[in-house]
């Protein structure tokens, strides 16, 4: 499989700053430069040649970084692993699975004890929502004190995206399913709507920024579907298997969005 490498103009003027290329053109080079070598070399031999300066600037610091390095002490395994797991989620997101995985364990104890709301199961209502907390989490400025640092990196596009969800998707979605289990509620009627809203939240975030979507589709499902279901005693039609089909629909639609969209997540605003 042939490699498109990065043109002569761009690796010359990202050499040289960056500030006469367009913004799109910066965040392609960058994510291009992680994973090409011979792009790298180039970028190297055109700072030298063309930017002195940062060369001389770059063997300052080496040099004094050089010693302290030397001495440095090999990363203990424990935090190479807590390394990796910063790849999928932030610690500011333990607590918020915490809660949403003590929210679903508080939806089954009412169904088990049938202090539920008629023959409404709290663990179907509030199934969709529940992951939807968890990548509002994920990607909310004011938890994650890395935000900005996280948000401007190369990989922070859908790819990183992509990885918390999965990250929330993992915790939550066990739980509902030993929570379905138990209830006897049927795996699709709670897995559907679960990835649907989901899938909704990541196509919507392309536009006004995940955390906004998320909060603003779970204000919606309070007020559309968990209010009149509680004040009736009823299972709305959404929740029941006559309406999979629909979830079935938004799901892909959410899918196909995110797919044609997917160079939004390389705007900052989508992360917010």
């Amino acid at each position: 499989m042939s490699v498109e490498h990065a043109s002569t103009r761009i690796i010359e003027g990202y050499a040289r700053g960056g500030t006469d290329l367009a913004a799109d053109e910066v965040w392609a080079v960058e994510g291009h430069l992680e994973a090409c070598r011979v792009c790298r070399d180039r970028l190297s031999a055109a700072v030298v040649a063309g930017v002195p300066a940062v060369v001389s600037l770059v063997d300052t610091v080496w040099s004094g970084l050089e010693p302290e390095l030397t001495v440095t002490a090999t990363m203990p395994r424990g935090r190479r692993w807590s390394a990796r797991l910063a790849r999928w989620m932030t610690p500011t997101m333990v607590p918020w699975l915490a809660m949403v995985v003590g929210v679903t364990l508080l939806a089954l104890l009412l169904d088990t004890v049938g202090s539920g709301s008629g023959e409404v199961s709290m663990v179907l209502l509030f199934a969709p929502v529940l992951p939807v907390l968890g990548v509002a989490a994920s990607w909310s400025r004011g938890l994650d004190p890395a935000y900005e640092l996280t948000a401007s990196v190369p990989r922070a596009g859908l790819h990183l995206v992509l990885r918390r969800t999965a990250s929330v998707l993992g915790v939550v979605v066990p739980a509902l399913l030993l929570g379905g289990w138990m209830t006897g509620v049927m795996v699709a009627q709670w897995l559907l709507p679960c990835l649907a809203f989901t899938a909704t939240t990541l196509a919507l975030g392309g536009v006004v920024g995940v955390t906004r979507a998320a909060v603003v589709l779970a204000g919606v499902w309070a007020a559309v579907v968990v209010a009149p279901t509680l004040a009736t005693s009823r299972t709305a039609f959404a929740l029941r298997t006559g309406g999979l089909p629909a979830w079935g629909l938004v799901l892909a639609l959410g899918i196909g969005v995110v797919i044609a969209r997917r160079g939004a997540y390389s705007v900052l605003g989508a992360h917010r």
